[in-house]
């Protein structure tokens, strides 16, 4: 299995493709995995704020992996070819109904600004057993969902975080931290109409040492490099994967989104 200890390192920005397994059959979501890997991504979450189940989860996780690993058998053959470990595959679940135990790993997540104890603590109990017995690699992560918050804060109950609330962001950040958890994500919602703020994501860098992920909203590597500048370490788009039916126009925006965001060196 692949590892995923570098997840919650930090060092330059990375890109990380969302998969909704309710929005796309597991071969679509194979070929868009394959051509985000091919443009420089460094990781696959598979997931969604409703429609997944176990059954869909998995049926997506097993093409994907099947998929990359049949791409990285590939480039072995090619003596010319620089070969590089697969991009691990990681769930991003809306509950403990939609695990699957062929992953690589998984976002063990709080999300700390919900008003409902399911979301805080009721879904990862319920969940811990399979994860533990299945053996797949638990990421503990702090999950904030920001305005407008979409499908995503509708679900999970949360009481957004909106663009002026700085000093809640900022305690929320050092909390996450204290809790122990390996990274905080950001999120503004699936097709959010606005990314988080950049000075949401500045007063979070600037009270913690963990990752930052941001997502929702993110849909060039312009907006994408605005999140960097501001402290994000993972940039993760989702419906802009879902736009593109051919792989090859894929893999040139992703590979565009990636250049952008990244400091010149």
């Amino acid at each position: 299995m692949v590892g995923v200890e570098s997840i919650v390192s930090r060092g330059i920005p990375r890109h990380a493709l969302l998969i909704d397994p309710a929005d796309q059959s597991p071969d679509v979501a194979a070929k868009r995995a394959i051509a985000a890997a091919m443009a420089g991504s460094s990781m696959i979450l598979i997931g969604g704020s409703s429609g997944t189940d176990s059954d869909n989860v998995d049926r997506t996780v097993v093409a994907i992996r099947e998929a990359l690993e049949l791409i990285e058998w590939a480039a072995t053959q090619d003596s010319d070819a620089q070969t590089q470990e697969r991009i691990p595959i990681i769930l991003f679940p809306q509950g403990a109904n939609a695990l699957s135990p062929n992953a690589d790993g998984i976002t063990f997540m709080m999300l700390m600004n919900s008003t409902d104890p399911r979301f805080l603590i009721g879904e990862q109990v319920a969940g811990a057993p399979f994860i533990k017995k299945v053996g797949i690699n638990p990421i503990p992560m702090g999950y904030l969902i920001c305005a407008p918050g979409g499908k995503a804060g509708e679900v999970g109950k949360a009481d957004l975080i909106k663009p002026e609330d700085l000093g809640r962001v900022s305690s929320y950040a050092a909390a996450a931290e204290l809790y122990g958890f390996k990274m905080l994500y950001l999120e503004a919602g699936s097709g959010a109409a606005t990314p988080v703020s950049k000075d949401l994501i500045s007063a979070a860098r600037n009270s913690t040492n963990i990752p930052i992920v941001v997502g929702g909203g993110i849909k060039d590597g312009a907006t994408a490099r605005i999140a960097v500048e501001a402290g994000a370490d993972w940039i993760v788009t989702g419906t802009l994967g879902e736009q593109f039916e051919n792989a090859d126009e894929l893999r040139e925006v992703i590979s565009n989104l990636i250049t952008t965001m990244r400091p010149i060196a």
